[in-house]
């Protein structure tokens, strides 16, 4: 082939890189044939991501190393990502909730929750954002290139547990599995739980495990809506094994639409001192000191929108209500618990862990807990969660089981070892 249609295909194949991605770029290269198809393939790539991480990477205001290897960069706050959304060109930031819900401060829960307050984040050690900027943990060109496509880059798979299935093998059809505790059959404005915090042990890159609590909305086909928030510890999103604070959304069940944290357009962020997708810190300890964190999410019943509050004291930001369909009005489902991935072929499991890595029946100080769950009603009230069910696909790899005390409200164990003799 002449120098010069070669250099002709290789532009338009660049031209075709800002458009395809994926399969579609794959394709695209496959019309170039010889030996430097290759390196074509790799400058495509390349294109894509800078393109990507120049959206994503805001100009900051400061920078702070992390000790654990991270870059958080102070950012304007009307510079952020969510603002990217055509929806929010002209968008006012609401800088605080219009309400709050109402029992959020009796005195008894505040006291119970007084380990939460002991979790910090680990940039935290290396300085803080100033007023009038929120912290956007920077995406670097490797973290883009261990997705499976620029495009899937910041998004997961389908994963919502749905206990009101009944078909066990289309349970375990996505690789994702959960043990978890959940209420249905009302309108829900909010939930609330106090999550036990550990480092789960991961056997594949490409595998993750999770505790959040999930606001559903819609059915379980193509229109679910979700609102998520918890810890995690996932090698294929963030390059490590370190256990990090994270949200989700989505309107179209994780086809199209949301991401983990900032790494797309829709939260909003008012906070100027937690990152999402940064490491928590201190973990718990298998039969020593145990900490948790407070995760509230709640619609705020005058501007529509939902809102995160992570602690007792850092309300983060909100998803406009625009962004969903179902959830514009209200919640029809709440779930709290863990979720992992096992990508293991041919019905065997993976040893990827679950919350602690043990099972619920080693009890407190060993097993994982979600305590003082609760729901936020009709009335923007905090209260205990009425018809509480449990659900788990595989209860010899993970289980869950839930209680009631006078300290704990509402609460339950959950998690388990991933394959052991009895889950092979």
């Amino acid at each position: 082939m002449a120098a010069s249609a070669r250099a002709c295909l290789v532009a338009l194949a660049l031209v075709a890189a800002l458009f395809l991605d994926g399969a579609a770029a794959a394709a695209a290269e496959g019309n170039v044939r010889g030996r430097g198809s290759l390196t074509l393939r790799q400058l495509l790539r390349q294109r894509q991501v800078r393109s990507h991480l120049k959206r994503l990477n805001k100009a900051p205001l400061a920078t702070i190393q992390s000790p654990d290897g991270d870059i958080i960069d102070c950012v304007h706050i009307s510079n952020q990502p969510a603002l990217d959304h055509p929806f929010l060109k002209n968008h006012a930031i609401q800088m605080r909730p219009a309400y709050h819900p109402e029992g959020l401060y009796d005195e008894s829960k505040v006291a119970s929750q007084q380990n939460a307050q002991r979790i910090t984040q680990m940039w935290h050690q290396n300085g803080r954002c100033p007023e009038n900027t929120i912290p956007i943990r920077r995406t670097k060109e490797e973290d883009v290139l261990r997705a499976s496509s620029v495009r899937r880059y910041g998004k997961k798979g389908r994963s919502t547990a749905n206990p009101m299935s009944v078909d066990p093998d289309m349970l375990n059809e996505s690789g994702h599995q959960h043990a978890i505790a959940y209420v249905e059959g009302d309108k829900y404005y909010g939930a609330k739980a106090t999550i036990n915090v550990w480092q789960p042990k991961i056997e594949q890159a490409n595998e993750f495990s999770l505790s959040q609590l999930w606001i559903l909305g819609g059915s379980f086909g193509q229109d679910l809506n979700s609102i998520e928030a918890g810890w995690q510890v996932s090698p294929d999103l963030y390059g490590d094994n370190n256990t990090r604070l994270f949200t989700y959304w989505t309107s179209d069940a994780y086809q199209a639409t949301g991401c983990y944290n900032l790494l797309c357009s829709g939260f909003i962020q008012i906070s100027n001192q937690i990152a999402m997708g940064a490491s928590i810190f201190p973990i718990s300890n298998y039969g020593g000191s145990q900490y948790d964190i407070n995760i509230l999410v709640w619609k705020d019943p005058k501007e529509g929108n939902w809102w995160l509050q992570f602690g007792n004291d850092y309300v983060l930001g909100y998803w406009p209500s625009f962004l969903f369909s179902y959830l514009a009005d209200s919640a029809s489902m709440i779930e709290w618990g863990g979720e992992v991935v096992n990508s293991e072929p041919d019905g065997s499991h993976t040893t990827t862990q679950m919350g602690s890595g043990h099972f619920p029946e080693e009890g407190f100080g060993k097993a994982s807990y979600f305590r003082n769950i609760q729901v936020v009603d009709s009335t923007n009230n905090l209260k205990a969660p009425r018809g509480v069910g449990t659900f788990t696909e595989q209860s010899n790899c993970y289980d869950v089981q839930n209680g009631n005390n006078g300290d704990w409200g509402t609460y339950f164990y959950y998690g388990g070892p991933g394959k052991n003799s009895n889950c092979p």
